[in-house]
């Protein structure tokens, strides 16, 4: 980050007074205005409901231009990422800033897959939960509950102690997971194997009984590779900001991606593409979807399409594509033909790629659209797909808290408000009330 020449001056206008301002340049995206001196030089906050005019930290991680359709991982653009790499290389770039090579990823892999397991006791922690608690709750639980297990890596100020709970928080969470699908299911908890990949490993937790051997198929493998790949992180996303609003008061890493998990669950965040297939679920076949469209149209019907446009991108997705192939791969690995919900998807595409109404709008089909049917296709219920979400941006959060905890202008966070309560009331006693 460098200071650019340029300052913004604010005049208030009953005082006459002026301030200046330095104007901030990254390396790419939108300059930033530098007010860390405002309140001290005006007396006034800045009012911003939601964040969505500022920047709260700087980071060297993901960059998003929502107008061209572009996101990188530290420069890297994410259909080179997602088509080329393993979900453990784009870890490895997310946590240590460059891809690795090939000694570096198979240690990277190795520590991993060692890493898998969790404490024995974690098992008993499960059995505490109502049968059928939301996979989520679970997850919030577990996570959260790791700091009572692992306290060899709670001091955030020792660099190895960091490094090892972020290897721990990446490892486990397929297993933690995996773990909270197979509670709700009522089935046998399946323990981690060390001769399967990140990917192949999950699903073998998940779908794998002692009855019998899972074979894990090497295309949905894949495609569960590719779903991670394009979740593994977003930015500064509510999810991200609350880790990094946990972590800025020092709490351990294991509570502050247990903060992320809670944010996550919020059906406004990560829980899009449940929207999306229970959208599906209500036009019910290809026949209606242009009477839904029209409702979608109509500003006095309070219909909405789930799973088009996106708050940051104002063209297309850019993960959206490579998901719409993999779903297209998922699907012919499955033998899936004449699937309803495929039909009624695949025609509301074709109206959000061609419509007019759409286009204008930049309602684009986004990565959740995709993401729903795949996880349906696969067998993975509604109740997993916040948790499968959940799994894949844990590498991004806990990349985003190693650089917050390292950088040197961190402060704990505090934003302030604009009050409108009473300013003053004289206390009525109990007899007067």
């Amino acid at each position: 980050m460098t200071d650019a020449k340029k300052t913004v001056t604010f005049t208030d206008n009953q005082t006459g007074k002026t301030w200046e301002y330095p104007v901030l340049s990254g390396s790419v995206g939108p300059d930033v205005v530098d007010i860390r001196k405002f309140y001290a030089d005006t007396g006034m906050f800045t009012y911003d409901p939601g964040y969505t005019s500022t920047g709260s930290c700087s980071s060297a991680i993901t960059y998003i231009d929502g107008d061209a359709g572009v996101l990188l991982h530290r420069g890297y653009h994410i259909s080179d990422l997602a088509t080329k790499c393993k979900f453990p290389e784009v870890a490895y770039l997310l946590l240590r800033g460059e891809l690795p090579n090939e000694t570096e990823l198979k240690d990277f892999e190795k520590t991993l897959t060692y890493h898998t397991m969790v404490h024995e006791q974690l098992h008993k922690f499960y059995d505490g939960f109502r049968r059928d608690a939301h996979p989520m709750a679970i997850m919030c639980g577990a996570v959260g509950a790791l700091s009572a297990f692992y306290h060899d890596s709670l001091d955030i100020h020792d660099p190895t102690q960091r490094m090892i709970a972020q290897h721990r928080l990446v490892a486990k969470m397929p297993t933690i997971a995996a773990w909270a699908f197979k509670y709700s299911q009522g089935q046998p908890f399946m323990y981690p194997r060390n001769n399967l990949t990140y990917a192949e490993n999950f699903l073998h937790m998940m779908f794998s009984t002692p009855c019998e051997d899972y074979v894990v198929s090497p295309v949905l493998a894949r495609a569960m590779d590719r779903i991670l790949i394009l979740h593994a992180d977003h930015e500064q996303n509510a999810s991200t900001s609350t880790v990094r609003l946990a972590g800025s008061s020092g709490a351990n890493p294991f509570a502050c991606i247990a903060a992320g998990i809670a944010s996550l669950w919020g059906p406004a965040h990560g829980g899009a593409n449940e929207a999306v297939l229970k959208m599906l679920n209500e036009i019910g076949t290809p026949d209606r979807v242009d009477e839904f469209v029209n409702k979608a149209k109509d500003k006095n019907d309070p219909f909405r399409l789930m799973g088009f446009g996106h708050r940051v991108y104002k063209n297309y997705d850019p993960r959206a594509k490579i998901m719409a192939e993999t779903c297209k791969e998922v699907l012919a690995e499955l033998g899936i033909e004449n699937d309803p919900l495929l039909e009624i998807a695949l025609r509301l595409e074709k109206y959000a790629l061609e419509d007019d109404y759409f286009i204008e709008k930049k309602l684009y089909p986004n990565v959740d659209f995709y993401s729903g049917i795949i996880f349906k296709a696969m067998g993975i219920p509604v109740s997993m797909f916040t948790c499968l979400f959940a799994l894949a941006r844990t590498v991004g959060w806990i990349s985003q808290w190693k650089e917050m905890i390292e950088d040197p202008d961190q402060k704990i966070g505090r934003p302030r408000q604009l009050f409108t309560g009473s300013d003053h009331r004289d206390f009525v006693p109990m007899d007067k009330r």
